[in-house]
């Protein structure tokens, strides 16, 4: 008698759930993008047409006064842009490298400082020597005032990020590493070849949160730079922005036999703030996509077969 295996059922197609799950998706979709789009309709909108319509998600007239205000200063925007990209993707390149040596050596189970080291560590993310403590460090004993080495230095490792990194690591399976020792790898084998490749989705993470908060980082440009050409892409937008608010003042605050109006010097306020939203999200909206898909799962799955 001939064994038969029982035929596959076809799978059955929810249509209500999967109704839902389009519509649900479609919200969402919705919900993202129509905020930005405004944001670009608007920094495209004049200061005058904005008064008298409101903000509109398609402008009825295209203006770009505001863009030319921001691009006024080619050379100053250039640099800006230069700090900022050595700031977020060069700071974030060595902190991730210096982050990830720390916890490779932190998961090893034979590593004997593992455990006051990671208390160290961990009572760094609870106490703080604060900012006066901090700016006399860096100013008076490292000469690091007014420098390019003042955006990658300070804060190259961040504890709680080093805690997830470690974490990650010792949940990888031991059998890997020790195989990799039979066939005579050392640690810095094994910490490249083996390690690292599938630990993509947490090194990817790490990566893009220090880069969102190197790039939006203003901070360090306001206390610690003097040489124009060192600002930050933010400060830099943000001293147009303050400066366009107190030249706006001053007007408002004319006598009245002095008044003048905003459009006859071109000064776009309401649609300067959004164009400069643009201008510095721009850079991360492209690079956003590029980290997303290691967010979801991670690459342990399978890599041992039991």
């Amino acid at each position: 008698m001939l064994a038969t295996t029982p035929l596959r059922k076809k799978r059955r197609i929810d249509f209500p759930i999967l109704l839902i799950n389009l519509i649900f998706t479609l919200v969402s979709i919705f919900v993202f993008i129509v905020p930005f789009l405004l944001v670009i309709s608007i920094s495209l909108t004049s200061d005058e047409a904005m008064y008298h319509n409101g903000y509109q998600l398609i402008p009825s007239v295209i203006d770009w006064t505001a863009y030319k205000y921001v691009f006024s200063n080619t050379s100053q925007l250039i640099a800006s842009y230069i700090t900022t990209a050595v700031q977020s993707f060069g700071g974030t390149a060595l902190s991730v490298t210096i982050m990830s040596l720390c916890a490779y050596s932190l998961s090893r189970p034979h590593f004997k400082l593992k455990k006051p080291i990671t208390m160290y560590i961990f009572f760094t993310m609870i106490f703080s020597g604060g900012l006066i403590p901090s700016y006399i460090i860096n100013t008076q004993y490292l000469k690091l005032g007014n420098s390019i080495w003042i955006y990658l230095l300070p804060g190259l490792v961040v504890p709680l990020y080093v805690i997830v990194i470690r974490t990650f690591f010792s949940e990888l399976p031991i059998a890997l590493s020790e195989s990799a020792k039979i066939d005579g790898a050392n640690e810095f084998t094994i910490f490249s070849r083996i390690v690292l490749p599938l630990s993509k989705p947490v090194l990817a993470t790490v990566s893009l949160l220090l880069l969102l908060d190197r790039w939006n980082n203003w901070y360090t440009s306001m206390i610690y730079i003097r040489n124009p050409n060192l600002y930050t892409l933010q400060y830099l937008l943000q001293k147009i922005l303050m400066e366009s608010q107190m030249i706006k003042s001053m007007i408002d605050n004319l006598p009245p036999g002095m008044s003048v109006s905003t459009a006859d010097i071109q000064m776009p306020v309401e649609g300067l703030r959004y164009a400069m939203c643009v201008v510095a999200a721009g850079p991360m909206v492209l690079i956003f996509p590029f980290f997303q898909k290691y967010f979801s799962r991670g690459l342990t799955i399978g890599a041992v077969k039991g």
